[in-house]
């Protein structure tokens, strides 16, 4: 039985793929067919939840591939190949993010008895996660949220100095990303080196 690049799109019944999706599919279909033996085997298992192209400002898009949560570390053990390869291909940034669901708060109006909501479907920490997956292979070193006097919040997000190199030119992309999904306004930084004693 020969697999096509359909079999890297995981929809529920009855929802077509759009065109980027099965773009996306296809070049995952064919960097497993042309790749090594052992890296195959780790993009075998590789699907996709959906894409979106996001407006990030500026003129510029960026396409955000949302893949299924439990093969989000399958991701991340080839992202630098996968993502770069993709990037080269359609010509906008890629980020890579799991996809996650928030349950709402349970109230007395609620008629169902559901269980209890765990802590990782709320909506703070999927937007922590989101964060998290949306920085990926840099780490966040700090969080601050600034209270303005008109109630508006932004937060800045320092990232891992190391990382710098990788994904500085990636900053303004996770900005745009990251207040299209969750409505939060977020600045990237890296933290100022510090200066070399004589």
């Amino acid at each position: 039985m020969a697999f096509t690049y359909s079999a890297k799109i995981q929809k529920e019944k009855g929802v077509k793929s759009t065109p980027l999706e099965e773009q996306i599919a296809q070049y995952l279909f064919e960097a497993e067919t042309n790749a090594a033996e052992d890296v195959k085997a780790d993009l075998a298992k590789l699907q996709i939840v959906a894409a979106k192209d996001v407006d990030v400002g500026k003129g510029k898009n960026a396409v955000v591939i949302f893949v299924p949560f439990r093969q989000l570390r399958d991701y991340q053990r080839v992202h630098t190949n996968v993502v770069a390869d993709l990037e080269k291909k359609l010509g906008k940034q890629v980020v890579v993010l799991a996809q996650r669901r928030i349950l709402q708060k349970p109230t007395k109006n609620n008629t169902k008895k559901l269980q209890k909501r765990p802590r990782s479907r709320t909506l703070t920490a999927v937007h922590d996660a989101i964060l998290e997956d949306l920085v990926f292979p840099a780490q966040i070193v700090d969080k601050r949220i600034r209270q303005r006097v008109d109630g508006s919040r932004s937060f800045r997000i320092t990232l891992e100095p190391r990382d710098e190199e990788s994904v500085e030119h990636k900053v303004e992309t996770f900005t745009g990303v990251y207040h299209k999904l969750t409505g939060k306004h977020a600045t990237f930084v890296f933290p100022a080196a510090a200066p070399a004693e004589q």
